[in-house]
């Protein structure tokens, strides 16, 4: 099993910067993937970004591509991300997710955190 426990989140104005860090503990894949979806109330859950091991590949949605940025440090198990020029529609709680791939992230991870709320003030 693998455990994930997200931090960072909670309450910006619109145009502000939030940083968020997720943590990896437990029996994780040999190079796996790592990444962040998001559910905003009332829609269902979305993909944000994702980064292999390597840190070589990653994927970004649309929505957040030039205003988020993913990176993670092996040595710590962590990724963050780091969310600037924040719009309303970026409210949402926040997943940390790990695949055994980073394809595997984006499309279906296997195992998710508990979330970390993040609220834009218009």
């Amino acid at each position: 099993q693998v455990q994930l426990v997200e931090s960072g989140g909670g309450l910006v104005h619109a145009g502000g910067s939030l940083r968020l860090s997720c943590t990896a503990s437990g029996r994780t894949f040999n190079k796996y993937g790592m990444g962040w979806f998001r559910q905003a109330p009332g829609k269902e859950r979305e993909f944000v970004a994702a980064i292999n091991w390597e840190g070589s590949i990653i994927y970004y949605a649309d929505s957040v591509r030039g205003r988020f940025t993913i990176s993670r440090d092996n040595a710590l198990n962590t990724i963050d991300l780091q969310m600037n020029s924040l719009k309303f529609e970026d409210t949402a709680v926040y997943y940390c997710v790990v695949g055994d791939s980073v394809v595997k992230t984006k499309l279906n991870p296997d195992y998710w955190g508990q979330g970390t709320q993040v609220t834009v003030s218009s």
